[in-house]
């Protein structure tokens, strides 16, 4: 994070002038056209046509008022005089106090504000959470771009990007202490990484396209599946080894995972959702539905499998396949995750919003915009304080279950009245002064909860 910090300020270092730092003119409320020229914020000069009057009906002084004042505008809009900074941050500051205040300190609380985190080139389609480590938990995401990334969790802060990929990457996964990464790919790969150091350490040739991996519990054993329509068992410490394979399915696997203590394997497809037995290798269950998955999510905790299909949210038993109950969703939804304590589900799709239900009622607690695309991936922290979204916009998001609640990099202020209203909610940055508030930024400036900050003159 203070890496972050210090990037962005000597971004500003180009607003400094005489010791003082110049707002952005782009933050101003009046347009950037003036008649049919413009003013650049850096320039004194301004291109303006007037519609002036005839000569004979106003004397010649008269004429001038409008290229004098528009001259005078561009001036002050561009902060090239003291008085224009002056003015700026006075204009800001009205704009702020004009709006209406919330009602009441919780409603101050109740604003969902994320981390983004950006770096992908093109779509996010996967994302996976480890365990909870000594050194926190982190989050791998899986892009089109081929270069899957490592994040610390709570954060959403840059750790490193795995190398070595020559097509998309469709799924991505770290074991539980976050030692090992795995990632499958369209060039026919699946690849398995060193955590730690970002090594490349196996390769693992498939014949087609590679979409799912996943660690058993002991990091021993990988299972992937892809659109050669198999089943694939690696033993990690014998790579060079033929794997175990499981036929049945009859279109690409989208997903496959490891269950019930990795006793069983649960797998998708088009259209069908299937069980199989470890040890025998055989289908146990196989249960088809009305449309196709888009996404398929295993939680240990009651052994409960999470299965979207177009406006579905559906939740079996991942040791039955009987189902427990189902939500509709008000548009397609491509992917859904529970709360590790079974009190929200969260879910994204095509509309470009998230929305949280809670999980007993079915009722729609929150539903909000969080990307500039479709939402491919959601995901539960390990911690459930947390949930990540990824995006064809080629962004992760991290948001709060509990809005208003510190965690990370979320710093909530408790508002405190003063002659019965309400005061603004302040950040506490250590070390900023408090009028550098709206220049300073990190790639996750946004993910600090609060309002615009009041600008003194």
């Amino acid at each position: 994070m203070v890496k972050a910090v210090t990037k962005r300020k000597e971004g500003n270092r180009s607003l400094v002038r005489n010791g003082e730092h110049a707002l952005s003119p782009s933050s101003l409320s009046f347009p950037m056209r003036l008649g049919t020229g413009s003013a650049s914020p850096g320039s004194r000069r301004t291109h303006v046509r007037p519609v002036l009057f005839p000569p004979t009906l106003l004397p010649l002084p008269v004429l001038y008022l409008p290229i004098l004042a528009a001259s005078l505008f561009a001036w002050l809009r561009a902060g090239c005089v003291p008085l224009g900074r002056a003015l700026q941050r006075r204009l800001l500051s009205l704009r702020a106090s004009s709006r209406s205040p919330p009602s009441s300190a919780a409603d101050m609380a109740m604003r969902q504000t994320p981390l983004t985190c950006s770096g992908h080139t093109r779509p996010v389609v996967d994302l996976a959470f480890s365990g909870i480590t000594p050194y926190g938990y982190f989050l791998i995401s899986a892009c089109k771009d081929g270069k899957p990334m490592l994040r610390q969790g709570d954060t959403g802060d840059w750790i490193g990007t795995f190398l070595g990929h020559k097509g998309a990457v469709w799924g991505a996964t770290l074991n539980k202490d976050a030692t090992k990464a795995a990632t499958a790919a369209a060039d026919f790969t699946a690849k398995v990484w060193d955590g730690v150091s970002g090594d490349e350490l196996i390769t693992l040739a498939h014949k087609h396209i590679v979409k799912s991996v996943d660690f058993s519990q002991d990091s021993n054993y990988l299972l992937t599946g892809g659109q050669d329509k198999l089943l694939r068992i690696y033993d990690l410490s014998k790579p060079e080894a033929e794997p175990q394979m499981i036929s049945g399915h009859t279109s690409g696997i989208k997903k496959a995972l490891w269950s019930s203590d990795d006793k069983q394997i649960l797998s998708a497809d088009d259209k069908t959702v299937r069980l199989w037995d470890r040890n025998t290798m055989a289908e146990i269950k196989a249960i088809n539905v009305a449309m196709s998955v888009s996404s398929m999510e295993y939680v240990p905790e009651g052994e409960i499998l999470v299965i979207t299909y177009g406006r579905t949210i559906a939740f079996h038993s991942a040791e039955t396949l009987e189902q427990i109950k189902s939500f509709e969703a008000p548009a397609t939804i491509n992917s859904a995750s529970l709360h590790p304590e079974k009190e929200c589900l969260v879910a994204g799709g095509e509309d470009f919003k998230l929305y949280k239900y809670d999980y007993n009622t079915g009722e729609e607690l929150e539903s909000y915009k969080g990307h500039f695309g479709p939402i491919h991936c959601v995901r539960f922290s390990p911690d459930g304080e947390l949930y990540a979204s990824g995006s064809e916009d080629g962004t992760l998001r991290l948001w709060q279950t509990t809005v208003g609640k510190t965690y990370g990099l979320w710093k909530c202020v408790i508002p405190e009245e003063e002659g019965g209203e309400l005061v603004k909610p302040k950040v506490n940055l250590p070390g900023t002064a408090e009028e550098e508030l709206e220049d300073l930024g990190s790639e996750n400036s946004d993910s600090i909860y609060s309002t615009t900050p009041e600008v003194k003159a």
